[in-house]
């Protein structure tokens, strides 16, 4: 509830708004039997025109302020429901994006989409119906009792036991509802993973003909998922019964011992008819109170999803620096002595690296797969943190900055190209927001992807999700033309040119250059004809340097980069 509350705060004034007209609906329907009995007492009994007209327009009058009440107080607490459900979605938004890698492994993207989409709208479905058939139940139990008493202290009695047996049923059917909507919560979780990966990985199912195996999973799923909706429906259906046994039983009760206390003369007529109508009130408040209670445990499980979110503590957190980093030196990137390894290994990734990127020049990377190459690239954008060591930017340690601060001067293009969805200009935006068409066509110039002006929209091309309406080797062009969009001190390019064929490879390196020459730039490389020209080649092997030079003395020194050339180049280029 301290979650709930927190994000209710600011809208204090709107919760009090609610609660008046809330109390307004329950004082008006509260109000109305009483008017009616005294209309069947005293006006049709005593046989006085005057007195029903009049009660009449006074019940019209406390209807139609019911009715506001009713209608506004709906309308009120579905607009707070709807900023409640805001606010914690671009909070969790906002909390996913200082997870690292391994932060967000803890709870992975299926169950991140579920908590952010389903679990939110449970917990918004369920403040609407807490606020309507929760929060005016015990003035309408204690006011209608009240009521009930003073008409006929049997029937008061009779309508406490009853308000008592309701309650400690929902209680029971509360007990019993909790562990049915963890274990729902937690199916949706699987069915989001499962459908997830069916729908991205459609063409690997279909290549490896595994759509009967694929079948079978996802009826499995889909099965465990059914069999405990199907309880849980039981228990609603159940529950929908009783209560309306429960209505019917009462109603009978007030009529038959009502009517024997008339005819004694302990009662009158509009008596019976105020106390069926306090009854039904009463029960149906508690009836609709008991549905919702009833669908509490799955919101409080929902609530307790969310909070495991907001409450992890980032593995990354931004330095306390707040001197301004000055650029310009010759060293953009110092690696001293690091040290990485991943929480869940038993070895390190990567052992004392020490190298430098300087300004103006080109530094490569190059080994097995494996060998932690794209691990160096996650380390300089502090998508992990060191385990020895520092990386220094510009002289300052990164570990002292803040994230958004170290990437402003970095930029970086994935192993994996990935287009967001829109146009192409607006993938190039996020480079550069302010860039111009002219900006944009000389940048694609460089990143040799001139096909996007035979496009008939050219920039405003469309882009699917992901980029699939591109080739493998389009998307890289236009990632890495989004990369350049930027002014970087450093620019990190983590195998962006395996897609390329080695014309457009040999193109794209030397506009590169032009583009880059006062900043320094990382290639990392599977190719060793995309590195050929680095000024500073270094050879990872087992998360481990060894070897560092240029292409020419690796060739003559470094039996690892050899072994790589005699496997990627001919003979007499090996030779040369």
């Amino acid at each position: 509830m301290k979650l709930i509350l927190k994000f209710i705060k600011p809208y204090r004034k709107l919760m009090v708004f609610v609660l008046l007209v809330m109390v307004l609906d329950v004082a008006g329907g509260l109000l109305i039997p009483t008017i009616t009995a005294d209309i069947i007492n005293y006006g049709i009994g005593g046989g006085s025109l005057d007195y029903i007209l009049r009660q009449g327009l006074f019940m019209i009058a406390v209807s139609l302020l019911t009715s506001f009440g009713a209608l506004a107080g709906s309308y009120l607490s579905a607009s707070l429901s709807a900023k409640l459900g805001r606010d914690i979605r671009n909070a969790l938004y906002d909390k996913s994006l200082t997870f690292s890698s391994s932060d967000m492994e803890k709870f992975g993207t299926g169950s991140m989409i579920t908590r952010t989409l389903n679990d939110v709208n449970v917990v918004q479905q369920s403040v609407i119906m807490v606020i309507q058939m929760i929060l005016p139940v015990p003035v309408v139990c204690v006011m209608g009792i009240v009521m009930a008493f003073h008409i006929d202290l049997m029937m008061g009695w009779i309508l406490s036991g009853v308000t008592l047996a309701i309650l400690i049923m929902a209680l029971c059917v509360i007990k019993k509802a909790a562990p049915l909507f963890r274990r729902l919560q937690r199916f949706l979780d699987r069915m989001n993973i499962v459908i997830r990966e069916n729908i991205t990985g459609v063409r690997v199912i279909r290549a490896f003909n595994k759509e009967p195996f694929e079948e079978k999973r996802m009826s499995g799923v889909f099965g465990n998922y059914r069999e405990v909706s199907v309880k849980v429906n039981r228990l609603f259906a159940g529950l929908e019964s009783t209560a309306l046994l429960v209505i019917n039983l009462i109603i009978v009760g007030i009529l038959y011992v009502g009517g024997n206390r008339t005819g004694a003369g302990f009662m009158k007529i509009g008596d019976i008819i105020a106390l069926s109508e306090y009854a039904i009130l009463i029960m149906f408040y508690l009836i609709m109170a008991q549905m919702v209670m009833v669908m509490l445990p799955r919101a409080l499980v929902c609530i307790g999803r969310i909070q495991e979110v907001l409450d992890l503590e980032p593995e990354i957190k931004d330095g306390g620096a707040t001197v301004p980093m000055i650029a310009g030196g010759t060293d953009v990137i110092r690696f001293e002595n690091v040290s990485f390894c991943f929480s869940d290994a038993d070895e390190n990734t990567l052992s004392e690296l020490s190298f430098i990127c300087k300004r103006g020049q080109t530094t490569a990377i190059i080994g097995s797969t494996g060998s932690g190459k794209s691990t160096i690239a996650k380390l300089i954008l502090r998508f992990h943190d060191v385990s020895q060591g520092s990386i220094k930017l510009n002289d300052m340690d990164i570990g002292n900055m803040k994230q958004s601060q170290l990437r402003e001067h970095i930029s970086y293009v994935p192993q994996k190209a990935w287009l967001f969805s829109g146009t192409i200009a607006h993938n190039l935006e996020f480079g550069n927001k302010d860039a111009s068409g002219e900006e944009m066509q000389h940048i694609l110039s460089v990143a040799q992807s001139e096909f996007v002006t035979e496009l008939p929209d050219g920039l405003t091309a469309h882009v699917a999700q992901g980029g699939t309406n591109f080739s493998g080797g389009q998307k890289q062009r236009l990632s890495i033309a989004r990369a350049l969009m930027k002014k970087a001190d450093l620019y990190v390019f983590d195998d962006s040119f395996s897609a390329l064929d080695f014309k457009t490879d040999a193109a794209l390196r030397k506009a590169l250059k032009k583009q880059t020459r006062d900043s320094a730039v990382l290639i990392i490389a599977q190719r060793i004809s995309t590195i050929m020209n680095a000024d500073q080649i270094i050879v990872l092997e087992n998360g481990r340097i060894a070897g560092m030079g240029t292409h020419q003395s690796l060739m003559k020194q470094c039996p690892v980069y050899q072994d790589i050339a005699k496997s990627q180049m001919k003979g007499e280029e090996v030779r040369g």
